[in-house]
């Protein structure tokens, strides 16, 4: 069996495997053949690939060569149009490209999606949307540190004492939580919120305060996700982040609800009783945001306040986040690989089917075919 890996879009600095993840394949007897100059921007170059086993070839060689395709972003459309009867593995969000998922069912693409892998103990090996959180909880705090006019910590000098920064993250997740770490380590006071209880604990083992809201829907069956919540625990919520957001220099926002547009947490008004020179880091800005004035990609500033929208954020250390993520790819494809190296979708495991929108001509995850 052949596995490529394919050139992401200019955007995208990250890239499926790195040259350290090739011996592994190479034990299972599985060859990889990576596109051209697919490593670049992660600074694996091709003589590295080719050191480490893989075989580097032009995209035409790759899809038609390959039986497995990695590919982290959604493919262009010829890429595609050379993927029938093939398996596509990677990020493609479908619960919001139902329709792009649909097209490619219809085509005979096998579509396995990394970001609806169900969150068990077992799958916590191959969790990429932790493994890039992760990354984007800590550039989120070191890019507004960078923005922020003033120091993080307490400094007290011959010249006089500078406060500590007050920092309010909203989501305790795996970016949430990284957020608090790397925040606390710079001396920032930090205030957070989230919908799930079962989380203070975790909050405050990193030094943090939990600020509490009353009503809070159970998310004990969201699998480890966020879930909506009522009208009336939302405007509870409002008001209590309303009192957090007025003190606060520094907000970092992660909310996020799969499938759903982000929930907008931080209103105009809120962001108007804000000191100037303050900021907002929004990394839940690809699905709409949680401020009333995030832009996707765009810094934009409002009564002296910075707003940056960044979903991105894990792009910005594509060695690192290329390493977890390619770490993850090995450990759900050993779920698909049997002994000889040969391909084997076990549809009877939870994961594998669980992570698998499409095959055999049609969409067979229940929440894409309901959309």
């Amino acid at each position: 069996m052949t596995i490529g890996v394919l050139k992401e879009p200019t955007t995208e600095t990250r890239v499926s495997l790195l040259p350290e993840h090739i011996a592994t394949f190479k034990k299972w007897n599985v060859n990889i053949s990576i596109e051209t100059g697919a490593g670049a921007t992660a600074f694996a170059n091709d003589d590295a690939y080719i050191a480490a086993g893989a075989t580097v070839l032009p995209k035409e060689e790759v899809l038609r060569s390959c039986d497995v395709i990695l590919s982290i972003n959604i493919p262009s459309q010829d890429v595609i149009d050379q993927l029938p009867n093939k398996i596509l593995l990677g990020v493609y969000q479908p619960l919001f490209n139902a329709s792009v998922i649909k097209d490619w069912a219809a085509k005979g693409i096998t579509v396995f999606s990394m970001d609806m892998l169900p969150r068990t103990t077992r799958a916590q090996s191959m969790d990429v949307l932790s493994s890039q959180a992760n990354i984007a909880g800590y550039k989120a705090v070191l890019q507004a540190a960078n923005l922020f006019p003033h120091y993080f910590p307490m400094f007290m000098t011959a010249a006089g004492s500078v406060p500590p920064a007050k920092m309010l993250i909203l989501g305790a997740g795996v970016a949430g939580l990284q957020a608090i770490a790397t925040a606390r380590r710079l001396g920032a006071v930090v205030e957070v919120f989230d919908t799930r209880p079962a989380v203070k604990e975790e909050v405050q083992s990193l030094g943090a305060k939990f600020v509490e809201v009353e009503g809070a829907a159970d998310a004990s069956k969201a699998g480890g996700y966020a879930v909506e919540q009522s009208a009336e625990f939302q405007q509870r919520q409002k008001a209590k982040i309303a009192e957090s957001v007025a003190k606060a220099d520094i907000i970092i926002t992660t909310a996020q609800i799969p499938g759903r547009n982000a929930p907008v947490l931080i209103t105009t008004a809120m962001i108007e009783s804000m000191k100037n020179g303050s900021v907002i880091i929004d990394i839940a800005a690809a699905t709409g945001g949680n401020t009333e004035k995030t832009q996707n990609n765009t810094a934009v500033v409002h009564h002296g306040v910075t707003i940056v929208g960044n979903s991105y954020l894990p792009a910005t250390m594509p060695a690192d986040a290329s390493k977890l993520y390619g770490k993850n790819m090995i450990n759900f494809l050993q779920l698909v690989i049997d002994k000889e190296g040969k391909l084997n979708l076990n549809f009877e495991d939870d994961l594998v089917k669980g992570t698998c929108m499409a095959h055999g001509g049609e969409v067979v995850n229940e929440r894409v075919k309901g959309i």
